[in-house]
């Protein structure tokens, strides 16, 4: 309202559908390049991805981080995700096969699925090499009926989510 230099708000989308979110997203992106600051709160680290360019995660009204959405990332997100899809019809000896193999070949990995041959790790990505990643996963495609696999970089809300489990950790010690 008015011709305020400073835009306020509190989870604008939420309760709206895809087309409405991106009509609001324009409209946020479109005010922004008339020179206004807009400051957004929000759960919702999709907004904050689209929106953003210095993001804060707050824990208990105290900011853990303040950045880019791709420096938060970077310094909090050292981590890959990695989900692989295993054909168990010839033979369920293969996921336990499998688990061994990535548990030598990524060490530190954190196991956070296991279902129907459907497994998701944590892999810590520091010094990881994407050629010698690919390397180990078309190797263990063959070896362990792969059916499919995937690797990708820790989502923001990924990383919004450890900070808020962590407060729930220590609330209930």
């Amino acid at each position: 309202m008015g011709k305020s230099s400073v835009v306020l708000l509190d989870e604008p989308s939420t309760g709206m559908d895809p087309v409405a979110r991106h009509l609001l997203w324009d409209t946020v992106t479109w005010i922004c390049k008339t020179g206004k600051a807009i400051i957004i709160t929000s759960h919702s680290m999709e907004d904050c991805e689209a929106l953003c360019t210095r993001l804060a995660i707050m824990v208990k009204g105290m900011f853990i981080c303040l950045g880019s959405p791709r420096h938060v990332r970077n310094k909090f997100g050292n981590i890959h995700t990695l989900t692989a899809k295993i054909n168990i019809s010839k033979d369920e000896d293969k996921v336990k096969k499998f688990k061994q193999f990535i548990e030598k070949a990524f060490p530190g990995n954190i196991i956070n699925q296991d279902y129907q041959g459907i497994i998701g790790y944590f892999i810590p990505s520091k010094e990881i090499c994407w050629g010698k990643v690919f390397s180990i996963l078309e190797k263990a495609k063959v070896l362990f009926n792969l059916e499919d696999y995937s690797i990708s970089q820790i989502t923001l809300e990924q990383i919004f989510l450890t900070f808020a489990n962590v407060d729930k950790l220590e609330n209930s010690q």
